[in-house]
């Protein structure tokens, strides 16, 4: 089993940053990926960014360029540095992670980007 722990959502103005991290417990010595994903009101939960034992990273069109996913050695914690935020990003921010076909989920943090 793995528990997942976010953390660093809040409210930003729009062109503002955040900080999310995601602390993972429980048996991770042999998770494979693990990332981010995001829901917005009234929309399905999509994938923002991912990254892999190895330290390949995958980021959805909307993220690229504006968000960096990054992670501790041996999966300590994993940061998603959120820059340029815009209204849209507003959604909750789920961490995941993938170990042995098995798909872990945290409770989630919310970002809410408004004036």
């Amino acid at each position: 089993q793995v528990q997942l722990v976010e953390s660093g959502g809040g409210l930003v103005q729009p062109g503002g940053s955040l900080r999310l991290s995601c602390a993972p417990s429980g048996s991770i010595f042999s998770i494979y990926r693990m990332g981010w994903y995001r829901q917005a009101p009234g929309k399905q939960r999509e994938l923002v960014a991912t990254i892999t034992s190895g330290g390949s990273t995958n980021y959805a069109d909307s993220a690229k360029g504006r968000f960096t996913i990054s992670r501790d050695n041996a999966w300590a914690t994993v940061y998603l540095q959120m820059n340029s935020l815009k209204a849209e990003d507003t959604a909750v921010y789920y961490c995941n992670a993938l170990r042995n076909g098995m798909s872990y989920w945290g409770k989630g943090t919310l970002v809410t980007v408004s004036s």
